[in-house]
């Protein structure tokens, strides 16, 4: 698998950084207690409410206003009300599955830097650009600066205390996925996407609607620090593990994939992994 290298800067819509919450104070990455929810969690039930007792016992470990904390901060933004809606499902088909954590961690990531703008934001604008420049060295500092710089824009304020912790919280959640590496002073690290992962975060973007050159070029691949010649090479390897299909003639670009649904594409990559 090709490592990780630059895409060009992404420029960030003023209405998005108007979204930014200091959501992440109250969990980071969390990546067992998602796991756990997720793994639990009857989606069929929508009086979350009566879910509480189930929290409590699945996060036994935390208190009680810790677990409430965790389930309606964190896990129904991300896993149950956001983007993609419902993705509790997505990643449910690999946890039925028994796949590796590997696999694992890469689809949680998407999802969680999908429904938290300012993680989302900070690894595709500042992260990418430091990137770049080659500055690999990330510091708490640096990303307060980046965060008042955001939160001007869109009319924000928010104390010194709140700044450092949601710095602290961007750090720590991108160290946990593998993005950052190091304890007090942390760096871009070396990493790599499995294919299987790939394929899975390819797939249920494809779901959204988004097809081919869009695909490849798409701003998610920025999360993972791609560039859209890095997508094309990971999609043609995943072509020839029959992951999907891509062809390319002409500048006219073409995915798909030989699976209907999230069920059969969780089943061809369990296949690969036992």
């Amino acid at each position: 698998m090709p490592p990780r290298t630059a895409l060009p800067n992404r420029k960030t819509e003023v209405g998005s950084k108007c979204r930014y919450n200091s959501r992440l104070i109250k969990g980071g990455a969390l990546l067992e207690d998602m796991r756990l929810l997720v793994r639990h969690w009857e989606d069929s039930n929508s009086d979350y409410h009566g879910d509480v007792t189930l929290v409590n016992d699945l996060l036994s470990s935390c208190s009680s206003s810790r677990a409430r904390d965790i389930f309606f901060q964190v896990f129904l933004p991300r896993f149950v009300n956001g983007s993609p809606r419902r993705a509790l499902k997505i990643v449910r088909e690999l946890e039925d599955r028994n796949v590796s954590i590997e696999i694992l961690r890469p689809v949680y990531y998407w999802i969680t830097a999908r429904n938290e703008r300012l993680l989302y934001d900070f690894v595709c604008d500042e992260l990418l650009l430091r990137n770049q420049r080659q500055e690999q060295t990330v510091t708490t500092d640096s990303v307060v600066a980046w965060l008042k710089s955001r939160l001007t824009v869109c009319g924000k304020t928010w104390s010194e205390a709140v700044t450092i912790r949601v710095a602290q919280g961007i750090l720590a959640t991108l160290r946990d996925f593998g993005i950052l590496e190091g304890a007090a002073k942390k760096r871009v690290a070396p990493v790599y996407i499995p294919i299987e992962s790939f394929a899975y975060i390819a797939f249920a973007i494809w779901k959204e609607g988004t097809t081919g050159s869009s695909l490849v070029n798409h701003n998610d691949w920025a999360l993972f620090l791609f560039s859209p010649s890095v997508v094309e090479r990971i999609s043609l390897e995943a072509d020839r593990h029959g992951l999907l299909r891509y062809q390319a003639a002409g500048g006219i670009v073409r995915i798909d994939f030989p699976f209907y649904n999230f069920e059969e594409m969780a089943d061809a990559i369990a296949t690969r992994t036992y």
